[in-house]
C-alpha cells in the first residue's frame, strides 16, 4: 500500500465582510495605539507621570527583570508588590523590561494593550450590527473617558485586563462559553479583585446555559479573590494585612451618592441607556460594588483609571443590546438603533474635552517644557545606582536606574544619598510649608546643595 501526501486544498478567501471586519478593526486598534502612545509618552517628558504609581510599577517590573520578587522600595525596604495588590501578572513584563529599561517600556505596553480591546469590540459590533455600529462602538470604547483617564494616568496593572474582558465578554454574546471561560481566567492574575467579574462571567454563562461551566468559573473567581485578599496578599504584605480592608463598606456610611450617580450616569449615556438592555452589564456590577462601598472618595467618581475596566462592558453590552433590539423586529426598533448610534457619538465626543486624551489637540502639550528640561539637566546630576529620596513628580524619572524612595515618607534605614524636589510644586504628600520644613531637617543633619534649576533642587549628604 503507497501512503501519499494528502493534497493540499487551500483555504477559501475569507468573505468580503470578515476582511472589512478585520481591516477596520485593526485600523482603528492601531490608531488608538498611537493616540494613547503619543499622549502618555508626552506627559512622561513633561513630568506628568508620578512614583505613585508609575514609579511603583517600574520598580516591581524591573525587579521581576533582574530576578528578585518584585520589590517596591517606594512602598518601603523589601516590600513586594504582591503584597500592596495582587498583580503576578507584571511578572509577563520582564522580558520586555530586559530588552528596554525604562518607565516607557510600560506606557508603550499598556497603549498596546489598551487598544488591542477595540479588536474584539469593533468586529463583533461589524459582523452583528454593520459598519455604523462597527465605528460607533470603536470611538465609543476607544474615545471613552474611563481610557482616557487611564492613558492620562501613568500606568496600572488593569491595562492587562480590559482586553482579556472585551475578548470574553464578546464570546459570552456570541454563545462561546470556553473561549469566553478561557478570556475570563487569567483575570485572576490581573488583580484581586476582579475574580468576583469572574465570577460574574460565570454566572452569565450558567444563565446561557453552559452550567457546569459557567457553575465551575464562578467558584474559581470567588475562590481566587478570597484567597489573594484573605491568604495571598496578607502573607506578603510587611504589615500582615490586606490595606484596603478597612475602606470596605465604609463608603455606604459617608456622603457620595450624587458622586456615584453622576459616575453611573456618565457610564451609560455613550451607550444610549442600551446597554441596560443586555444581561452583559452585570460584568460591571461586582468593580461598581467594592468602588461605591469604599470610604476613599477617589473610587466613586470619573477620576484615574478605576473605570477603565468598565469600558469594554459597557460598549460589548451597547452593541448587544441594539443587537436584541433589532432582532425583535420592525422599522421602528431599526431606526432606534441609528438614533441610539448617533446618541452615543454625540456623547462621546462631548466628552471628550472634559478628560486627557483632549490634549493632544493642544498645542502647549507638543511645545517643549523648559521646566521639564530643567528638571532633567538636575537629574543627570545623580549617579545610576544611586539611593534617592525624590519627589512624586520627579521618582518615575529615576526608578529604572537609581533606588527610589518618596520625598516626604519617613522610611527605615539608612539615610538616601540625595533628596532632590521641586521648591515651587511639592506635590504628594507634602506641601509647601512641610517641604520646606523637610529641607530644613536635611539640612541640618548634613545635606547640602548640589544643584538649583528653576526650583528644582538636588541635596547631598555630607559623610
Amino acid at each position: 500500500m503507497i501512503i501519499t501526501a494528502p493534497e493540499v486544498i487551500p483555504a477559501p478567501p475569507a468573505p468580503p465582510s470578515r476582511r472589512t471586519a478585520t481591516v477596520l478593526s485593526w485600523s482603528v486598534a492601531g490608531a488608538l495605539a498611537a493616540a494613547y502612545l503619543l499622549l502618555s509618552v508626552l506627559n512622561h517628558r513633561r513630568l506628568h507621570t508620578t512614583g505613585f504609581d508609575l514609579g511603583i510599577f517600574e520598580q516591581a517590573v524591573r525587579s521581576y527583570a533582574e530576578g528578585g520578587p518584585g520589590l517596591v522600595p517606594l512602598k518601603g525596604p523589601g516590600f513586594p508588590q504582591l503584597g500592596d495588590h495582587f498583580a503576578p501578572v507584571l511578572a509577563l513584563l520582564a522580558p520586555v523590561y530586559r530588552a528596554a529599561p525604562s518607565a516607557v517600556t510600560l506606557l508603550v505596553v499598556q497603549a498596546l494593550l489598551l487598544a488591542v480591546a477595540a479588536v474584539p469590540i469593533v468586529s463583533f459590533a461589524h459582523r452583528r450590527l454593520g459598519l455604523l455600529a462597527a465605528i460607533t462602538a470603536g470611538a465609543g470604547y476607544g474615545l471613552s473617558w474611563g481610557i482616557a483617564q487611564t492613558v492620562g494616568f501613568d500606568f496600572h496593572e488593569v491595562c492587562f485586563a480590559v482586553p482579556l474582558l472585551a475578548f470574553s465578554l464578546v464570546a459570552v454574546a456570541e454563545r462561546r462559553p470556553r473561549a469566553a471561560a478561557l478570556w475570563a481566567l487569567p483575570l485572576l492574575l490581573v488583580k484581586e479583585d476582579l475574580g468576583l467579574t469572574v465570577a460574574a462571567i460565570g454566572v452569565l454563562l450558567a444563565a446561557y446555559g453552559a452550567r457546569r461551566l459557567g457553575a465551575g468559573l464562578a467558584l474559581a473567581g470567588a475562590a481566587g479573590t478570597a484567597l489573594a485578599m484573605g491568604v495571598v496578599i496578607p502573607a506578603l504584605n510587611p504589615h500582615d494585612d490586606y490595606a484596603y480592608t478597612a475602606t470596605v463598606a465604609a463608603g455606604l456610611y459617608q456622603q457620595g451618592a450624587q458622586v456615584k450617580l453622576l459616575t453611573v450616569l456618565t457610564l451609560l449615556a455613550p451607550t444610549a441607556g442600551v446597554a441596560l438592555r443586555s444581561p452583559l452589564l452585570l460584568v460591571a456590577v461586582p468593580t461598581l460594588l467594592w468602588r461605591f462601598t469604599s470610604g476613599n472618595p477617589n473610587y466613586w467618581g470619573t477620576g484615574f483609571h478605576y473605570s477603565a475596566v468598565l469600558m469594554p462592558v459597557m460598549m460589548v453590552a451597547f452593541v448587544d443590546g441594539v443587537a436584541r433590539w433589532r432582532a425583535a423586529g420592525g422599522r421602528l426598533r431599526s431606526s432606534l438603533a441609528v438614533v441610539a448610534y448617533a446618541v452615543s457619538l454625540t456623547v462621546t465626543v462631548a466628552l471628550l474635552p472634559r478628560y486627557p486624551l483632549a490634549q493632544l489637540a493642544s498645542a502647549q502639550t507638543w511645545h517643549g517644557d523648559p521646566r521639564a528640561a530643567a528638571a532633567h539637566r538636575v537629574l543627570d546630576l545623580i549617579p545610576d545606582g544611586a539611593t534617592v529620596s525624590a519627589a512624586n513628580q520627579l521618582a518615575p524619572q529615576l526608578t529604572g536606574r537609581t533606588t527610589v524612595t518618596l520625598f516626604g515618607t519617613d522610611y527605615p534605614g539608612p539615610a538616601p544619598q540625595y533628596i532632590v524636589f521641586d521648591s515651587r510644586h511639592p506635590g504628594f504628600p507634602l506641601g509647601r510649608d512641610s517641604q520646606r520644613r523637610r529641607v530644613e531637617a536635611a539640612q541640618a543633619t548634613g545635606y547640602r546643595t548640589v544643584a538649583q534649576d528653576d526650583g528644582f533642587v538636588l541635596l547631598t549628604i555630607l559623610r
